[in-house]
């Protein structure tokens, strides 16, 4: 079974795509490691939020992602 990664806005064109399949169950540990460090360096900024199975985490170093979850990476919005 795998874990979806969703990359979104500008992280989707760092990945060059916007989603990876990784293999699950997947932690925070295991997340930096599968994206890569340029995106990374990006998550772990206070600005972007993850959520896993459609809720936003409150502390996404808790992330515990199981088979067949989906993982959003979601960068700061802007606009007006």
């Amino acid at each position: 079974m795998s874990v979806t990664v969703v990359f979104l806005g500008p992280l989707a064109d760092l990945a060059n795509g916007q989603e990876l399949e990784v293999a699950g169950p997947l932690d925070w540990a295991g997340l930096l490691r599968a994206v890569g460090p340029d995106i990374a360096r990006e998550i772990q900024a206070d600005r972007v939020n993850v959520a896993c199975g459609g809720s936003v985490l409150a502390d996404k170093k808790s992330l515990q992602a199981k088979d067949g979850d989906e993982i959003a990476l979601l960068p700061p919005v802007s606009g007006g």
